[in-house]
């Protein structure tokens, strides 16, 4: 275990200090590089600001104008329909709002942590909704949208299958482990 927190000490100035000499080795200017790379990446930063303003937007007034209740509403009677009894309909907000934003998420699993607490099977299934799933409307977005995809093809809906795996997986796993 020590040399495990020893590594983990050691491992970014050990990173930094390859990185510095190889440069360097194969005569490089270094800094000059980094001073370019560090402004390529403010010009990808201000480029890709309209999609997130426009995304966080978005995640305000679906939560403001009750289309997030009435959505979770219709999937808890869909998953109800399907013989699905147990299921917290307390998860459904945290299944949407994830596919879009990971910080309304983090907020909504904290709401619940409040509520139900960490080691309740609503509690332990969210933390595992949480981990097995990506921001996946956030992600392309982002990345199709900086390099102007327009044709997705079946980036989108393979990883709503994915994440639908992985939200069936936290409900089983949480049943097993509560």
């Amino acid at each position: 275990m020590n040399i495990l927190l020893y590594l983990s000490e050691i491992i970014i100035p050990l990173t930094a200090a390859y990185i510095v000499s190889y440069g360097l080795f194969n005569h490089c200017h270094v800094f000059e590089d980094f001073t370019h790379g560090a402004a390529d990446g403010i010009k990808t930063a201000a480029g890709l600001l309209p999609t997130l303003i426009g995304l966080l937007t978005g995640i305000k007034v679906l939560r403001a104008s009750g289309l997030l209740d009435f959505l979770c509403g219709c999937i808890g009677r869909l998953v109800h329909f399907f013989g699905i009894q147990n299921f917290p309909e307390e998860l459904l907000p945290l299944a949407l709002i994830k596919l879009i934003s990971a910080s309304a998420s983090n907020g909504l699993l904290f709401d619940i942590f409040k509520e139900y607490g960490t080691d309740s099977f609503t509690g332990m299934a969210a933390s595992i909704m949480m981990s097995c799933s990506e921001t996946m409307l956030y992600c392309l977005s982002i990345y199709f949208g900086s390099v102007h995809i327009t044709k997705t093809r079946w980036a989108i809906p393979g990883s709503l299958c994915a994440i639908l795996v992985g939200m069936v997986a936290s409900f089983v796993l949480a049943d097993i482990l509560t």
